[in-house]
């Protein structure tokens, strides 16, 4: 897909901000949509189902959050990914933010680049066939799900059970960031009770058998494969 193929959608109260996130948006050349507050957002939302929602946390009538664990009950707007834009050191929000359904977060004030280096990254899973394929290619290693093994640089990489399906869950959308609740009922069910450092023990050890450091830590919340 190309950029004009994308429907972004900005959500600020503060109109200074969506004509500058617009501005840059459109400069890629992404269709880029706007809403005042949450109340208008979710309205928006649904008739035009977006691939991508800026939204900010802190809005008059309904806030970001609200907004978005209204989106999420919509099945057509399941894989809309939602970017949070968060005050500085806001640690509650962000945390409040992944646990209504949102994917990522990005710090107030704003830098161009930045923000449209993340969101090329993250509308990057809708140019991913390879995921239907059963490969999923990631930076330099590519994960076999039929085969139940890593490639990396030629060489296949055998992972045990509950590390190699923790992996698969993280690549399975690049760059959002998984929570530990949901690491926890993917990975290992709602039926199996397991320790609290379980999930940190399995993500260092992907990351000492493969060699990498995309697989980063949110401190509070849990983990994503960032692509970028």
């Amino acid at each position: 897909m190309n950029t004009e193929d994308f429907r972004v959608m900005i959500v600020d109260d503060e109109k200074d901000v969506l004509e500058f996130l617009g501005y840059n948006l459109k400069k890629e050349g992404y269709q880029v949509f706007s809403a005042k507050n949450g109340l208008e957002a979710v309205e928006l939302a649904k008739k035009i189902t977006p691939h991508l929602i800026i939204m900010d946390v802190m809005m008059p009538i309904k806030d970001g959050v609200e907004a978005c664990h209204e989106i999420r009950q919509f099945p057509h707007l399941a894989d809309t990914i939602v970017l949070f834009l968060t005050a500085r050191g806001e640690d509650y929000s962000q945390i409040a933010g992944f646990e209504a359904g949102g994917d990522d977060y990005v710090t107030k004030p704003i830098k161009p680049k930045v923000l449209v280096s993340r969101v090329k990254a993250l509308l990057r899973r809708y140019k991913s066939p390879e995921l239907s394929s059963g490969l999923i290619k990631l930076n330099e290693i590519t994960i076999d799900k039929e085969k139940y093994v890593v490639i990396k640089e030629d060489k296949e990489i055998t992972l045990p059970k509950k590390e190699f399906e923790l992996l698969m869950l993280l690549g399975s959308k690049p760059d959002k960031v998984f929570t530990r609740e949901q690491i926890l009922s993917n990975v290992w069910g709602n039926d199996v009770v397991v320790g609290g450092r379980t999930i940190d023990v399995h993500v260092r050890k992907i990351r000492e058998k493969l060699e990498i450091k995309n697989i980063k830590t949110i401190k509070g919340v849990g983990y994503k494969y960032q692509t970028s």
